[in-house]
């Protein structure tokens, strides 16, 4: 196996496909990435036995066709210190790959292609193509509401659900739920549900851009697969079911708050400052035209935010985890928050006013 490959070209695939690989791994082969050279086309591949990503890189001119696996880490290292207009030329021989640049030579160890494990393909029940940008947009207004490390390990990812043209995705930790439904030509006689983990969805928007060029999309019943002109990404899918989201959703609310996005936000960070490091807990007062937002902690200090908002009817007092409101204020894009509360035991509905607003917020309540 020999090539030439600008430096230019190769670090940004090469960075996207070696984030999937651990640093500590039971096999020592996953520790490497694959390289397969046909003609001039080189694909490169990572995985963690969960998620794969494939990137493909176009040459120049052709080298001599092979395939080997190199350490993802220290080949990432040696690509990212080399100068940006550099020419990497690497050539394979006697179990080594030696890769040079101008006055720089690397000798590497590698491990037999052979033992690079493949994730299965089986077949697919779902196929469709969106934008990128859709996918993005999806994931974006979403992601922050995924559980980490939740014992329910099918909160720990996002849930993707098909239905006749039109993609949703839900997340959900227990305490605040994130929905976001765009409108793309799928065509299927009944709803889809996949559940994708967190480290699959949080590596499949590294790879996705705000373009309109199309990427295929696959769901088998273990499966994943993403497919755009540059990489192939799969990933196995949480075998668990995801809670009914439909009956999270708060109903009858009949207290509508409208209030600038901006000032919620900074209203928001500013009261966090003083409240309860642990529970991160603020009151929201309600009366007409007024939202009083007050946070205080076990030092006794307190913080009062006082909000102009679109409101009339009844005064009100909740708390929320100031955390939860902020990370919803940063994801809307809209200059308005629309806030639809019932009483102080249920949970809030954030959302954006305009009609054909994608998203919606619940943020449970908390007693304080």
């Amino acid at each position: 196996m020999k090539f030439v490959v600008s430096r230019e070209a190769l670090i940004k695939p090469l960075q996207l496909v070696a984030g999937v690989v651990e640093r500590r791994q039971t096999l020592p082969v996953l520790s490497n990435v694959l390289l397969v050279l046909e003609d001039s086309k080189l694909s490169l591949t990572g995985t963690d036995l969960e998620v794969e990503i494939v990137g493909r890189v176009d040459l120049d001119s052709p080298g001599v066709d092979g395939e080997v696996t190199v350490p993802a880490r220290k080949f990432v290292d040696i690509v990212r210190s080399l100068p940006d207009d550099a020419s990497i030329e690497l050539q394979e021989e006697e179990g080594r790959v030696l890769l040079k640049s101008g006055r720089s030579r690397f000798t590497l160890s590698t491990l037999p292609a052979s033992d690079f494990p493949n994730v299965e393909d089986g077949p697919s029940d779902l196929q469709f193509s969106c934008q990128q940008k859709e996918v993005k947009r999806l994931i974006d207004r979403t992601a922050f509401a995924m559980a980490q490390q939740d014992v329910r390990y099918y909160l720990n990812g996002m849930l993707w659900e098909v239905r006749q043209d039109q993609l949703r995705v839900v997340a959900t930790d227990g305490h605040r739920m994130a929905m976001c439904t765009r409108t793309m030509g799928v065509n299927t006689a009944d709803p889809v549900q996949a559940i994708l983990p967190r480290k699959g969805v949080l590596e499949l928007v590294r790879l996705m851009n705000d373009s309109d060029e199309l990427v295929d999309i696959s769901l088998s019943a273990n499966h994943i697969r993403v497919t755009s002109f540059d990489y192939t990404f799969t990933s196995k899918l949480v075998d668990g079911k995801f809670p009914d989201y439909e009956r999270v959703l708060p109903r009858g609310g009949d207290k509508v708050v409208y209030g600038s996005r901006s000032e919620f936000k900074q209203a928001f960070s500013r009261t966090a400052i003083l409240s309860n490091e642990k529970y991160r807990g603020v009151r929201l007062l309600l009366d007409s035209g007024q939202l009083t937002i007050v946070a205080n902690n076990p030092e006794q200090e307190e913080a009062e935010e006082q909000l102009t908002v679109d409101y009339e009817g009844s005064s009100l007092e909740v708390g929320f985890n100031v955390s939860y409101l902020t990370d919803v204020a940063n994801v809307i894009d809209s200059d308005t928050i629309k806030m639809t509360l019932s009483d102080a035991n249920s949970s809030a509905l954030l959302e954006e006013p305009e009609e054909g607003g994608d998203s919606v917020y619940v943020v449970m309540p908390m007693r304080l």
